[in-house]
């Protein structure tokens, strides 16, 4: 069975879209999961950043804080390169290592691999299909704005930093408009899997 890519910006639906898509029976590689993975405290990942950021971004238990790393590269493209450079060569190798685990395990089944930065890690080349969780700018910036308590400015800014959607429907096999209600994004994600599962 194929592998899917499943992308879309920040606060687009695209968790919502994974947990359909699994409870449809596909098997999920998460890319954010993986990062949370490899930045455990002690690991080679977390070391390389914490050398780079220095000792401020860490927490009391060691952890790294997610919340003040993210407002530091999100002001700095320099600095949002760097963390780059550390995790998407090491998030690619974990997923294509789970990728290929996974379908090993369960040829005949879907997987999927969600990562919000497929497009610009060149992981669009590993998959079959990819599917594009669509939604409007404005709509992007209020849900983001209401989500993560950002003011407009900051939410543009988080959004501005992704490739545009419109740019990513380049890449796409299938999108999936998400301004609507949770039951109509249901639908098109049903419609697109049977159609993955039936080889059209």
């Amino acid at each position: 069975m194929p592998v899917i890519g499943l992308t879309g910006g920040i606060a687009s639906g695209k968790s919502m879209v994974s947990r359909i898509l699994r409870s449809l029976g596909a098997h999920i590689v998460d890319a954010d999961m993986i990062a949370r993975e490899l930045v455990k405290p002690g690991l080679p990942a977390w070391k390389e950043i914490v050398e780079k950021f220095g000792r401020d971004i860490l927490l009391a238990d060691n952890n790294i804080n997610r919340p003040l790393l993210g407002q530091i590269i999100f002001q700095d493209p320099e600095k949002r390169k760097v963390l780059n450079d550390i995790l998407h060569p090491r998030i690619l190798e974990e997923a294509k290592r789970q990728i290929q685990e996974l379908a090993k395990k369960h040829p005949r089944d879907i997987i999927v691999f969600d990562a919000a930065l497929l497009i610009e890690l060149g992981a669009h080349q590993l998959v079959d299909k990819v599917i594009l969780v669509y939604i409007p700018v404005e709509k992007q910036v209020e849900r983001l704005m209401k989500r993560d308590g950002l003011t407009r400015e900051e939410a543009l800014q988080r959004i501005n930093a992704q490739m545009p959607g419109e740019e990513k429907k380049r890449f796409a096999d299938y999108i999936i408009d998400t301004s609507g209600s949770e039951e109509d994004v249901r639908k098109q994600t049903e419609k697109i899997f049977s159609e993955i599962r039936g080889g059209k």
